[in-house]
């Protein structure tokens, strides 16, 4: 069975985190992803390699994650020769995807511009800090720097004086999920027009973006929300509460759901009317979560989640990584699959959440050694001959 985009073709000159991230959902999803690498390796090949750890035969846990179902050439693309070879592969493709720096891809001749001379139907997507135009446009950016000037870290932890980014580096990780949302309109727009566009992609932009409904919020009340930790600036209870193994959380949203939880718990001094509905919980918030944390700390997770699963009441254990990777509902999802290594080792990582219901065959290559699929591609993409590409190789153009 096929996969979704095969057939379709990318270039992917990403390094570090937002564009893998976006380039590995396109490979996963079935296109076929070459990898284009200086001929040193892309940075993100020495990241973690070194620790015994979190590496396996010297591929970190970054690489061996992020570039799996890739092919890897490697071309130095500041030279002249290895520019016209990429160009050459521009013509037999449809994306290319970079998160170069404001500005680098125009220096290095492969900007949308450059490349829609070459192809009108090439398709480009640039992940960058702050776009490709503005005021700021040519600030650095990493994931925290996204988080911190979209505004996201001043609602995230426990008050206003410690702003906290999220755990998961949801800066960088945002513009390759967006990368990827702009990339697949511009494949559709194509069958349409026939002709390619460049997708420009601003992780701040993305990071306001996820702000949603507290923008407007903001914007309506002109006042800014502050971090109010686990808790919910309508909702009560819904919290992080103490079991006596861990922590649970509890979201309760509707009054029936207060109703079911009071049975659960059977905390006397819930069978107040006053808390029946929302307003009368919310202003003895302190004093719920307070007798809440008291009574759950008496038992283990698991016992309070079959009550309270039982009774409809949303709520989950805060599971470690570990222990989410082995949820039963998370391995039936197939969200935990082997990660190879090209030496026919493997380790565990998480699949793909991409679910469709036609094509679901599911498969994860290993992430590729430096420049191992060189001779393939250009053999079967371009017509070199083995003589033409071992001259490329002695002339330090390809590896």
């Amino acid at each position: 069975m096929n996969k979704t985009l095969q057939g379709v073709r990318v270039l992917d000159l990403t390094h570090m985190l937002s564009g893998p991230y976006g380039a590995m959902i396109l490979a996963d999803l079935g296109a076929e992803t070459i990898k284009v690498e200086p001929l040193h390796g892309e940075g993100t090949r020495k990241l973690l390699a070194d620790d015994p750890e979190n590496s396996l035969h010297e591929m970190g846990a970054y690489y061996l994650t992020l570039n799996r179902n890739k092919k890897s050439v490697a071309i130095d693309l500041k030279s002249e020769k290895g520019r016209e070879l990429f160009y050459d592969l521009v013509r037999e493709s449809d994306i290319v995807i970079n998160n170069f720096g404001a500005g680098v891809p125009a220096k290095l001749g492969i900007d949308y511009d450059s490349l829609k001379s070459v192809n009108p139907k090439i398709i480009t997507c640039s992940i960058t800090g702050f776009g490709s135009d503005g005021p700021a446009f040519k600030r650095p950016a990493f994931d925290m720097v996204a988080q911190a000037f979209g505004g996201g870290m001043s609602i995230t932890g426990h008050d206003e004086e410690h702003p906290v980014r999220a755990g998961i580096p949801i800066g960088d990780l945002g513009g390759g999920m967006f990368g990827v949302m702009g990339i697949l309109a511009a494949l559709f727009e194509r069958e349409q027009s026939g002709q390619g566009q460049h997708v420009d992609i601003s992780m701040v932009d993305v990071q306001v973006s996820l702000l949603n409904y507290m923008a407007t919020m903001a914007g309506l009340s002109s006042t800014d929300p502050h971090p109010i930790g686990n808790s919910h600036f309508v909702h009560v209870p819904y919290n992080t509460f103490k079991c006596s193994d861990g922590f649970i959380v509890i979201a309760v949203i509707t009054d029936n759901f207060w109703k079911n939880l009071n049975r659960v718990v059977k905390c006397p001094e819930f069978d107040d009317e006053k808390y029946d509905l929302r307003p009368g919980r919310w202003d003895d918030r302190e004093f719920i979560e307070q007798k809440l944390n008291e009574v759950l700390s008496q038992n283990t997770v698991a016992h309070w989640q079959a009550l309270l699963e039982a009774e409809r009441i949303p709520c989950a254990p805060v599971n470690t990584i570990t222990q989410a990777m082995q949820d039963e509902q998370v391995l039936h999802r197939n969200m935990v699959i082997d990660l190879q290594h090209p030496n026919g080792d493997s380790t565990k990582g998480p699949g793909n959440p991409i679910k469709l219901s036609r094509n679901d065959n599911e498969t994860f290559t290993a992430a590729p050694k430096l420049g191992q699929d060189t001779d393939i591609v250009f053999d079967e993409l371009l017509g070199l001959s083995q003589a033409d590409i071992d001259a490329l190789k002695s002339q330090g153009v390809v590896a």
